[in-house]
């Protein structure tokens, strides 16, 4: 079978990283993989609209085309993709959360149901995910779970490496992802732990040293127009809160094997990777008790609290950063391997059933 494959976002975090992850298994699966890759946008007018025919015609010589994320070409004369298509709706947060404005959410929905309209089967990355697809546009398409999985480079890790006194976040400023409960509880943590360690010093024992938070990202990249949590971030250094700037992956990897926990906060996701990195690199998680964290890692050994909850997660950060156990073993669940094999099998039992 000769799959077009759309890798324009290759190289990129997130679904950049849904593909780069799966290509390796494609390509060792003994289809015939043709990489789409013009320097064209993806949701500009161009794509939508005046995709380059000889791409087209590359793309109809195969049997089937995947994109990655929602994104479809086309052409507003002439032929378009004939070929079965199977896109991937990751999550659809701009219709489930107000942040695009009226308008942007508008446009978003037409990209997510023009994807729907126009593929044959379509792939997501949660039940969780899936149910707010069928939730919030109109869908009598097949959708299958794939979920996704570390990245190839964080599968093998030193278990055996010393942690610091680290705690790290990976994700950005964005509201959903849940930085404004994350830096006062943690500042709560560290008051948690310091009278902790003023009772330890009294008994005559070493006090441990006090968290740092590791912020993976820039600290300009984080402005925002949340005026408490700029604030907060203000005096950033004073409060022990560092911005690592751009990490490379394997700098990544390094920095998340050494830190004693790793906190997602997040109020909403389709997924949520980075906790899993964390797990399979020996390191703690604490997460929010979303509804997709409770479906990822319910056989997963993390710790809950309660999601917004500021003074929860303080509690939950002190006590698990004092607890110097080491993590139990982690059951190897997900993975892109696993996720790419299941994108081939269900494209090629489509296109067998529809021939």
């Amino acid at each position: 079978m000769k799959i077009a494959v759309d890798v324009r976002m290759s190289g990129k975090s997130g679904i950049g990283a849904f593909i780069d992850n799966m290509l390796p298994t494609f390509f060792k699966s003994g289809n015939e993989i043709l990489l789409i890759d013009p320097q064209i946008k993806p949701f500009s007018l161009r794509e939508m609209f005046f995709f380059p025919r000889e791409l087209i015609k590359k793309i109809n010589d195969c049997d089937a085309y995947f994109t990655p994320y929602c994104n479809i070409p086309g052409r507003l004369f002439g032929r378009g993709i004939k070929v079965p298509i199977f896109s991937t709706i990751h999550d659809v947060i701009f219709l489930d959360l107000p942040l695009a404005g009226k308008v942007g959410t508008i446009l978003r929905k037409l990209i997510y149901q023009r994807s729907i309209n126009k593929s044959r089967e379509l792939f997501t990355v949660s039940e969780f995910s899936k149910s707010r697809i069928l939730a919030n546009l109109k869908c009598k398409k097949p959708i299958t779970v794939v979920y996704n999985g570390v990245p190839l480079y964080n599968e093998e890790t030193d278990n055996g490496i010393q942690k610091d006194d680290t705690i790290i976040f990976v994700g950005n400023i964005k509201a959903h992802k849940g930085l404004k409960t994350l830096v006062p509880a943690f500042m709560k943590a560290r008051e948690i732990l310091s009278q902790a360690n003023d009772d330890i010093s009294q008994a005559q024992d070493p006090a441990r040293p006090l968290p740092r938070l590791l912020i993976v990202g820039s600290k300009e990249n984080f402005r925002t127009s949340d005026t408490e949590l700029e604030a907060l971030l203000k005096n950033a250094e004073t409060d022990a809160i560092q911005f690592t700037g751009f990490v490379p992956d394997k700098e990544l990897k390094n920095l998340i094997e050494r830190a004693r926990l790793l906190v997602q906060p997040s109020l909403y996701e389709g997924f949520g990777i980075p906790p899993l990195q964390a797990l399979y690199s020996g390191t703690k998680a604490v997460i929010s008790d979303i509804p997709v964290f409770k479906e990822i890692y319910k056989e997963l050994p993390v710790t809950y609290f309660k999601a917004g909850d500021a003074s929860d997660l303080a509690q939950k950060i002190a006590a698990q950063y004092a607890d110097k156990s080491p993590l139990p073993p982690v059951e190897r669940i997900y993975s892109y391997r696993l996720s790419a094999q299941a994108v081939l099998n269900r494209i090629s039992e489509s296109v067998r059933i529809k021939e």
